[in-house]
């Protein structure tokens, strides 16, 4: 550990104490179990991490998963709820270290960029929305995310303009300071200005309130019968959640030209995850923007993210001096933390590279604003998407069709397995029944990517036909890694399977 570590994760728990407030109001839970998941999960990260800068907690968008698998079982805040996100922490720990352990950080590569162009702006844009009652002083209606919001911005004659100066100063002095330096915690200063002078003016508006004190302690019992009920949304949380911790690694690592682990950071926030869950805590994840300040402040080993826990740790006995703290401040955090995620542009960009990689992030970003707050079922469909237009773009196969003299060149270019394999079948036919005037038949496959055995036992069915014919028929440029396979079944004398 160096000078640099202590410094950088002191100042990271400077930043990350009242977004673990403002992240737990976001995933529905009480505000001390917010600091529960910002004190043991960085320390846990820290003894398995690969990058040295990633720094673990509460995040808007894993905190936003969170809300919509829990709210659909208990009422947010509630002793039940508290218990299901303590399971559900539990359930993201455990898939996360075990792909981790089997290194199956590939597998967090499945959801495809245009997915995650598309969920995680909608993601974004419902972050916002569920802080805008808050923000303008309006209580919540409890009809959905987006009604709630629609709800607030209707009726401003309910607006506090308390509120609303209060969140307006907290965003300018968190875009303030990182115009300034990046070192500067805006978001410390607002939260010190506004809890100066929420006690002394006797601010009548909503607060943090009580806040229970003390160190997390580990659970009495933890309700596994509720797994299966949440292993779905464990499971998305587990890998969309890991899609920012991997971008922030990845980046960082090719800066500094170093070598990252996918499977070792895996293990590294699957242990966060457990260690959050023994603390009662919620799923969490990696920060980009605590991340970046970490790497600026000096941090140069992955102890900073313990120094970080151990802040967290020793401030827990004195968090109730956050009990004055007006709600519309922690609003205004995890509006600007989300602003950051909306990023629009390259979906309108996508549309002219590819239609029908748009289709698959378009569809995403409506099902995640239409399916609010249960976001983790859009996960799915654009996943769904990506598979179905992936499966149709691999069954167009181009094919070309050439007669020079008495030599046929048949040419299809694509991929060869089942699903395309009747369409290059009845192109062949076709080719043949075309030009009687051939003698000899060549079916290239220099343009074929892969093939399967349907489509190796069609290509031998091809020749068969073409030689019952009276046709002089061959492969040519066969593919090197399909060579041995295909002749295996072509030129076997005997059925070949």
């Amino acid at each position: 550990m160096t000078p640099g570590d202590v410094a950088a994760g002191l100042s990271v728990a400077a930043v990350l104490i009242p977004q673990s407030l403002a992240y737990a109001g976001l995933a529905g839970m009480p505000p001390e179990r917010g600091l529960y998941a910002a004190a043991l999960p960085p320390i846990a990260a820290s003894l398995f991490a690969c990058s040295p800068y990633l720094q673990t907690g509460p995040v808007a968008l894993t905190s936003l998963l969170t809300f919509g698998a829990l709210s659909v079982h208990a009422t947010p805040g509630s002793d039940e709820y508290i218990e299901l996100g303590i399971v559900l922490a539990l359930a993201v720990g455990a898939i996360r270290v075990l792909l981790g352990f089997f290194h199956g950080g590939v597998i967090a590569y499945l959801l495809s960029e245009p997915v995650l162009l598309g969920f995680v702006p909608g993601a974004a844009i419902l972050i916002c929305l569920s802080q805008l009652p808050t923000a303008l002083g309006v209580p919540p209606t409890g009809q959905g995310i987006v009604a709630s919001a629609l709800d607030a911005l209707s009726h401003p004659s309910l607006w506090n303009w308390t509120a609303i100066l209060l969140a307006a100063i907290t965003v300018a002095l968190m875009k303030g300071a990182a115009q300034l330096h990046r070192l500067v915690p805006g978001v410390l200063i607002g939260v010190i200005a506004s809890i100066a002078w929420s006690r002394s003016t006797d601010y009548a508006g909503a607060t943090v309130g009580s806040i229970e004190l003390g160190f997390p302690e580990l659970p009495n019992s933890i309700n596994l019968a509720a797994v299966p009920l949440l292993l779905v949304s464990a499971s998305i949380i587990a890998l969309v959640g890991f899609s920012e911790p991997s971008a922030i690694a990845r980046t960082f690592a090719a800066i500094e030209r170093q070598r990252w682990d996918a499977n070792q950071e895996l293990v590294s926030q699957g242990a966060a995850n457990l260690a959050s869950a023994a603390s009662g805590g919620f799923p969490v994840g990696g920060s980009f923007s605590r991340s970046s300040l970490n790497r600026q402040a000096g941090a140069r080993t992955r102890w900073a993210g313990a120094v970080t826990g151990i802040a967290v740790l020793c401030f827990l006995p004195f968090a109730t001096v956050l009990a004055p703290l007006p709600l519309p401040v922690l609003a205004a955090i995890v509006i600007v933390a989300a602003l950051g995620l909306a990023r629009l542009r390259p979906l309108g960009r996508l549309i002219r590279l590819s239609r029908w990689q748009a289709a698959v992030a378009w569809t995403t970003f409506v099902a995640t604003l239409a399916l609010s707050p249960h976001v983790e079922y859009a996960v799915l469909i654009g996943v769904g998407m990506a598979i179905l237009v992936h499966l149709l773009r691999e069954m167009v196969v181009d094919i070309e069709v050439c007669l020079d003299r008495d030599t046929l060149t048949f040419r299809p270019r694509g991929v060869l397995w089942f699903a395309s394999s009747k369409v290059i079948e009845d192109a062949f036919a076709v080719a043949i029944a075309d030009h009687p005037g051939a003698t000899r038949v060549d079916i290239d496959l220099a343009g074929v990517g892969r093939l399967d055995v349907t489509s190796a036992l069609v290509l031998r069915r091809m020749l068969a036909d073409a030689r019952a014919a009276k046709l002089e028929a061959r492969l040519i440029d066969i593919p090197p890694r399909a060579r041995r396979f295909l002749l295996a079944v072509v030129e076997s004398e005997d059925e070949p399977l």
